[in-house]
């Protein structure tokens, strides 16, 4: 029997493949689609992603193949710098175009021995005591013992289970495309710039190689959205907003995404868990999405892992939904309120310019960086430190940094005291003595997705805190 299913081979999927491989879990990755998409709905990383590939040694991969841009800009396009004292060693956006950030998590997953299955439809699921039965469209029937749906926004896992997806429709429509441009690139520019002074969901911007991604309004929502949209389309509503078509011709690709916003009201129905668009779907404002999801898969990895591998403690799996549905519930607010502050209405243009005089204050402008990029994120693990159930920037140590420790994925002590001890879990967690500048306090223990669960240096109070964590001691 296979351990994990994977259905869907999207950011989520993949990395959630190979946070399980690490752990030595048996892992299965089911994507319907035969060749991987070459559609760039996502444009890069946020900080916190950016520090989640640092943890496990992947980020010079990225670095490779993306560009750094300024943390700053992003909350409903209002243009401000990047805050300074951003809480990270990474104080940039990564831009990335999704199928180049598919294909290294790809190629991590399957370096770990995740096996992927292309042309795999999942169509049916059952579930039992003992595991989950899924039914392929060939007919084909694959028995695991547990499975996570990753399979986006229209999810069929999600509809199996008869998961609630409250929220709202698609109210307004974008049309979406890479093609190529016979206006000059300096022509294009300057009028996409007079256009976005009102209307900040439209974008003509060159790719490289003569190609162009272009993002307009559409019309109205169409009856079936997830038919393309045609160029012509495309080309009127060009007309319609910037006065010119640019020329546009020889699409390589258009699709349309709406501004539905919604969160399925369960993250776990028995052995069947959800993560990323599965989970909650919302307007792609600030760049959040693939984000979101890639987070969700680090935070269930470990847990999952450490379920199928019968040392997890009792709650441990059900605290990912705890966890990261108010998560994602941010996310739809600050997404909502995004889009209202985009309009083009006199009444939310006066609430954005008001907002923008605010964001000149160093802590307004910071905390929506941290709220967008998601380093502001804190689990609730009750009363305690600051630092406490927020994840841990990289921070140097004597002998390196904190992320070097990181690449395996296991729980971490890091005692500046140099008298403390894992005894009993060293298995599953580190016990690191080294000192670092950046740090004021005793000692911290990690869990392997970085959120801090314990701070202080009293070896009783530590042996009260592991097991919530980590399970019994061995032996």
């Amino acid at each position: 029997m296979i351990d994990v299913i994977v259905a869907g081979g999207g950011p989520t999927g993949l990395m959630l493949a190979a946070e399980l491989r690490l752990h030595g879990v048996h892992v299965l990755v089911l994507e319907k689609d035969t060749e991987p998409t070459p559609y760039v709905r996502a444009l890069g990383l946020h900080v916190r992603s950016i520090e989640v590939m640092d943890q496990r040694g992947l980020l010079e991969r990225f670095l490779a193949l993306g560009t750094k841009h300024p943390a700053g800009g992003f909350f409903a396009g209002i243009g401000k710098p990047s805050p300074e004292r951003l809480d990270t060693a990474h104080g940039y956006v990564l831009g990335i175009p999704q199928p180049l950030i598919d294909r290294l998590l790809a190629e991590r997953a399957t370096e770990l021995g995740a096996e992927i299955r292309r042309g795999g439809e999942l169509v049916g699921l059952s579930q039992d005591d003992a595991g989950v039965t899924v039914e392929l469209a060939d007919g084909t029937l694959v028995r695991s013992r547990y499975l996570v749906g990753c399979d986006g926004g229209r999810s069929t896992v999600r509809k199996l289970l008869g998961v609630g997806f409250p929220g709202e429709p698609t109210r307004v429509e974008t049309l979406l495309g890479e093609m190529e441009v016979a206006a000059p690139q300096e022509t294009v520019a300057t009028v996409v710039a007079e256009v976005r002074k009102t209307h900040l969901r439209f974008g003509v911007g060159p790719l490289g190689d003569g190609r162009y991604r272009v993002v307009v309004p559409a019309r109205g929502v169409a009856e079936d959205r997830a038919v393309p949209p045609t160029l012509d389309e495309l080309r009127q509503q060009l007309r319609a907003f910037a006065g010119t078509d640019f020329g546009v011709h020889s699409p390589r690709w258009l699709s349309r995404f709406g501004d539905a916003t919604r969160l399925a009201e369960r993250y776990r129905v028995g052995r069947v868990l959800l993560a990323g668009d599965a989970a909650h779907i919302h307007p792609p404002v600030g760049g959040q999405g693939l984000n979101l999801g890639i987070q969700d898969a680090f935070n269930l990895g470990w847990k999952l892992a450490a379920e199928v591998g019968g040392r997890a403690p009792e709650g441990l799996l059900d605290s990912y939904h705890t966890e990261r549905h108010p998560v994602a519930a941010d996310v739809l607010a600050n997404t909502r309120a995004q889009m209202e502050l985009m309009s083009t209405e006199p009444g939310p243009r006066a609430v954005r310019g008001l907002l923008s005089e605010l964001m000149d204050f160093e802590d307004v402008n910071r905390y929506l960086v941290e709220k967008i990029t998601a380093i502001g994120v804190r689990y609730d693990f009750g009363e305690g430190h600051d630092l406490l159930g927020r994840r841990m920037r990289d921070v140097g140590l004597k002998r390196g940094r904190l992320y070097e420790l990181t690449h395996g994925g296991r729980g971490l002590l890091l005692d500046q005291t140099g008298r403390l001890s894992v005894e009993g879990w060293s298995d599953r967690v580190d016990h690191v003595v080294d000192v670092s500048e950046e740090l004021d306090v005793p000692a911290v223990l990690l869990r392997p997705d970085g959120h801090v669960a314990w701070v202080g240096e009293d070896q009783q109070d530590l042996l009260g805190r592991l097991p919530t964590w980590f399970g019994a001691a061995a032996g």
